[in-house]
């Protein structure tokens, strides 16, 4: 019986065959694989989010925060509620939220004074820049340099010119130590070499009060404290400090005009947990910045005199890291503690 003799051509289709076959099998698989993780993988958010204030109702930092939750609750699908934890300068806020669980379901509404903490307090309990996830920022607030009238005084530089002929003879109130009016006070006390007494009040209208009636002189107020006061002409206003004029007070000139490189900004921005998942993360921050580019949004922003402060994740990371590190210096050439 003869045997057949082998076709070299069927004999190598018959050898890629199996192949094939697993290449093809391998790839289901994989596919199937993907698909399961896609199914496992939770959906977010399914309910209710915190959003945690570290301030009293009522104030600026309460009123943003409950703006955006409003916002987010739209776009997200779900209720985002405001949930006010005030005390220790925004401390207990940051804490709750630093210890919460990264899932997504409880943020903070932080502030340029949870960076500040970070010089002004010895014993916090976790690390404002380790523990907690950089969000998005919302807003960006700055200072009026205003002074009494009876200062005699139209400009920084003559101001500049007093100061340094009456050396410890001008008082700068200020809402309290390590509040924005003490430290924008101090910064420019730190680049001009001037003496300036510095007087603590409990808030800065308390502050402001004194101004108006002289007791104290010179005041780095935010712009909202100070505004009706600038335009009735009960208070004079010297500089803003931005590095830009303002649209709230167009003739006033920013003060690195005369000092240069003086800027002094306030923020507030959303931070989570460490570890929270950077798929959350980008939908909050595309969200977010969604709500800043609103045309209603952003003339509530004006109305409380701040400005948007759109950024990316790693953006908002830097910032943080930055302006930490600048405003910690200042509280440790001034000296500054609150414990």
């Amino acid at each position: 019986m003869q045997t057949p003799k082998c076709n070299a051509r069927m004999n190598s289709c018959a050898c890629v065959r199996p192949l094939c076959r697993g290449v093809v099998l391998l790839a289901l698989l994989l596919s199937l694989g993907q698909h399961c993780v896609l199914a496992q993988a939770p959906a977010w958010p399914t309910r209710t989010i915190t959003l945690i204030v570290g301030f009293d109702v009522g104030g600026v930092t309460d009123i943003l925060a409950r703006l955006l939750s409003r916002s987010l609750s739209t776009s997200l699908g779900q209720p985002v509620i405001v949930e006010n934890k005030p005390g220790a300068a925004g401390i207990l806020a940051a804490t709750a939220v630093a210890r919460s669980a990264p899932d997504g379901y409880t943020l903070l509404e932080a502030t340029s004074t949870n960076a500040w903490n970070v010089a002004l307090y010895r014993n916090l309990s976790f690390d404002f820049i380790r523990d907690l996830a950089p969000v998005a920022g919302v807003c960006r607030y700055a200072g009026v340099m205003v002074v009494n009238p009876s200062i005699p005084a139209e400009t920084v530089p003559e101001f500049i010119v007093y100061a340094k002929a009456n050396p410890g003879k001008i008082n700068m109130g200020s809402g309290g130590a390590g509040t924005p009016s003490h430290l924008y006070g101090e910064l420019f006390k730190k680049m001009t070499g001037l003496e300036l007494v510095h007087v603590p009040y409990r808030g800065g209208g308390p502050a402001v009060i004194d101004l108006l009636s002289g007791q104290v002189q010179v005041f780095f107020g935010t712009v909202s404290v100070s505004i009706d006061h600038i335009r009735s002409g009960k208070l004079r206003a010297l500089g803003v400090t931005t590095s830009t004029r303002m649209d709230v007070l167009p003739d006033v000139p920013p003060m690195s005009d005369f000092v240069p490189g003086y800027e002094a900004n306030g923020w507030e921005g959303i931070v989570a947990p460490k570890d929270l998942p950077p798929e959350i993360i980008d939908t909050l921050n595309k969200e977010i910045n969604a709500a800043l580019v609103d045309a209603n949004f952003k003339s509530r922003l004006a109305n409380l005199g701040v400005e948007p402060f759109a950024n990316l994740p790693v953006e908002f990371s830097n910032f943080i890291v930055d302006y930490t590190e600048k405003w910690g210096k200042v509280i440790q050439a001034a000296g500054i503690r609150a414990e």
